[in-house]
């Protein structure tokens, strides 16, 4: 699919900015449109690594952020990629909303009603809901990146408590589900009560060997 086809469904800002870059759509970023990603659909997107999961997120959080549907959350699991989420965020959006990292202790005064894009962890937002913060109702996108996590034991838990006290709260919530590995996507999916995008494509092919006295043997 060509990028120039999303021209009318993009706010005008968004599709300015990613369209110096992004020519033509990959595979998943295709069906995500197609399954109706810019229409309010809730998706679970189970592709390879590298395979453009980051930009379906974003597409959908910048749409309702800019026709005044609502902010979005970001949640990661590591206090690490939160950082490196919130960075490349704000310096491709800065001009068009305000972002922000909350990552840290609830007592320090972030004010995140005032943010239309949060970066946060899972436990950070299990912890913000916990205390009732007033700007919760005001989410209309929540992306949940490495989804997979609900298998962990030690991660699991929370992730998956969050997920439905967030489904609870925010009954009209996007959720978009990222991963590159899920065992049971069609199973996910439904509990999600979301569209399931599955593709194999990645941008460099994967090849599997063994390696013995120095000679690996595809």
């Amino acid at each position: 699919m060509k990028f120039s086809e999303l021209k009318k469904d993009l706010p005008k800002e968004v599709y300015g900015i990613l369209s110096k870059d992004i020519k033509e759509l990959r595979p998943a970023q295709g069906k995500a449109v197609k399954k109706g990603l810019l229409k309010g659909k809730s998706l679970l997107v189970c592709t390879p690594t590298a395979s453009g999961k980051t930009l379906i997120a974003e597409m959908a959080a910048m749409k309702n952020i800019l026709e005044g549907e609502g902010k979005a959350v970001y949640i990661v699991p590591l206090k690490a990629l939160a950082t490196e989420k919130y960075k490349d965020f704000n310096n491709k959006y800065e001009k068009l909303c305000n972002v922000n990292l909350s990552i840290g202790d609830l007592d320090k005064k972030e004010n995140l009603e005032r943010f239309d894009l949060i970066i946060a962890t899972a436990e950070k937002l299990d912890s913000l809901i916990r205390h009732h913060s007033p700007w919760l109702k005001q989410i209309k996108t929540v992306i949940v990146d490495e989804i997979h996590l609900m298998n962990d034991p030690g991660r699991g838990p929370t992730l998956e408590v969050l997920i439905t006290v967030l489904r609870q709260l925010l009954p009209k919530v996007q959720l978009i589900g990222l991963s590159a590995t899920i065992g049971n996507p069609e199973e996910l999916a439904e509990w999600l009560d979301s569209e399931l995008i599955e593709d194999k494509w990645r941008p460099v092919e994967l090849h599997k060997g063994v390696i013995c006295d120095n000679e690996v043997e595809f």
